[in-house]
């Protein structure tokens, strides 16, 4: 990630709810965040851009949270993990996104699920959670009955579930590679490949961790987390394990493809230079009897050469070199060094 991405300046957006009512709105400062101190809603904070990270010290000051989870809020890169800090869960794992020309947008995601809260922090304005904010204001019972635990599982859900389109994607390019590769000669297949292949590995690294995470999330009991939220938890590991093999699988796929591309461009090197060869070889002896009959000084006495004086010695110099030709190209393709 850049710097001028990580810059984005931050804008606040704060949903609280409970069963029976919600309330959305977007606030400038962090003081105007009334609902945080309102124990019977939970509140979810969504902060887009990070800004210059005063937005984050912020939070962090008015609800305690630890200086070591927030300087990994600004640190973008983390991998994927999750610590608990006096009772607060923190989580940080990575959101993607295609854009143009196929090529991945990857965006660190941090949350902090408190006790009547959930912190969310991204890097820009864009993300893939606006789904699981409808599902909020139609209020659906699963989600607006539970607490942060119950959100916090539903954004890493929703996370999870937009890594399923760009692998789709990524299987649809590697299938028009393998086309390409078998059906036609293009230049460029070859580095579109290693691209895709450098993309496929950036997804390994950010989901081997994550299934590791949750792992962690999903079994401890000593962080907060209720049943129902566990139970979500679980299906959303199970999501991620679906993510994990099929990019495993694409990574072994495009590795193979790179092999069947050098594979190819190899035997087409070697049917060129099987062509030449034969070529070469055809014209070899002919040189040579060229050689004896275009020499420079007079040797049909010394060495009783008769066709040199013969009025169709040229016609019989091109009859021994075709019969020489022809006697060569039958013999190569009875060898199976000629295409049958």
């Amino acid at each position: 990630m850049t710097e001028s991405d990580s810059a984005v300046e931050p804008a606040i957006f704060v949903i609280s709810y409970d069963a029976d009512t919600l309330q959305e709105n977007q606030f400038s400062q962090v003081s105007s965040i009334e609902s945080l101190d309102d124990h019977r809603l939970t509140t979810w904070v969504d902060v887009r851009g990070l800004g210059d990270g005063s937005v984050v010290q912020e939070l962090g000051d008015r609800l305690g949270l630890h200086r070591l989870a927030l300087a990994d809020v600004v640190n973008i890169g983390q991998r994927p993990k999750v610590d608990v800090y006096d009772g607060v869960v923190f989580v940080a794992l990575r959101m993607v996104t295609l854009v143009e020309g196929g090529r991945l947008h990857w965006e660190q995601v941090t949350l902090f699920v408190g006790a009547n809260y959930l912190l969310t922090f991204q890097e820009s304005h864009d993300d893939c959670l606006e789904p699981l904010r409808e599902r909020l204001r139609k209020g659906r019972k699963l989600i607006r009955g539970g607490g942060p635990d119950q959100l916090a599982t539903s954004v890493i859900d929703a996370i999870v579930d937009g890594y399923f389109p760009v692998l789709e994607h990524f299987g649809e390019k590697l299938e028009e590679f393998e086309e390409q590769i078998l059906h036609e000669n293009r230049t460029d297949t070859l580095a579109a490949l290693y691209l895709a292949k450098r993309d496929l590995s950036g997804f390994r690294r950010a989901t081997w961790p994550l299934r590791a995470a949750l792992t962690q999330l999903q079994r401890d009991e000593e962080d907060g987390f209720h049943a129902t939220a566990r139970l979500h938890m679980r299906d959303t590991l199970d999501h991620v394990m679906q993510v994990v093999d099929v990019n495993e699988s694409y990574r072994e796929l495009a590795a193979s493809l790179v092999d069947m591309h050098l594979s190819i461009v190899g035997q087409r090197t070697n049917d060129v230079m099987r062509v030449l060869t034969v070529v070469s070889a055809i014209f070899i002896p002919m040189t040579f009897v060229a050689g004896i009959y275009g020499m420079n000084f007079d040797t049909s006495k010394a060495l009783n050469l008769p066709e040199l004086g013969w009025s169709h010695g040229y016609l019989f110099f091109w009859c021994v070199c075709l019969s020489i030709a022809v006697s060569l190209l039958v013999l190569f393709r009875r060898l199976g060094w000629l295409a049958r």
